[in-house]
């Protein structure tokens, strides 16, 4: 016998993955449109990456943090820019361990981060939950 799954979320789980997610949006967002003008701070950051100093490597990136961040806000596509911001946190991993930046304060701040991202969205999506639930 087929079991139901509940996929509602309490109104405190709703509200506390709306604001974890919120500040995630935010801060890609900005990330990304920082990336868009290109300031200087960023494309001396990407030359110290060993990704030289391209402004066009700059504007892609923070297009791409844009398209990500926008899809992950949007109910209906928030899972698909999840595992987008997944992907591409990933990738910032691993230039940072490339360079042998610092582990707490650089390295993992990609991990700190897509954390958040799935964390919002568990906490804000009954789906999600459904998806993967956690035994008691």
């Amino acid at each position: 016998m087929p079991t139901i799954v509940d996929t509602e979320v309490s109104k405190s789980a709703r509200i506390t993955g709306r604001v974890i997610s919120g500040v995630v949006v935010l801060f890609l967002l900005f990330d990304g449109a920082i990336k868009l003008v290109p300031l200087p701070v960023v494309t001396e950051t990407l030359d110290r990456m060993g990704w030289g100093a391209s402004d066009t490597l700059a504007r892609s990136l923070g297009i791409i943090t844009i398209v990500c961040t926008l899809l992950y806000s949007v109910p209906p596509t928030s899972i698909l820019g999840a595992i987008l911001l997944t992907g591409y946190l990933g990738g910032a991993i691993a230039s940072h361990v490339r360079i042998d930046s610092p582990l707490f304060s650089h390295t993992l701040f990609g991990l700190y981060l897509g954390l958040m991202v799935w964390g919002g969205l568990y906490l804000r999506d009954g789906n999600l939950r459904a998806l993967l639930p956690f035994r008691r």
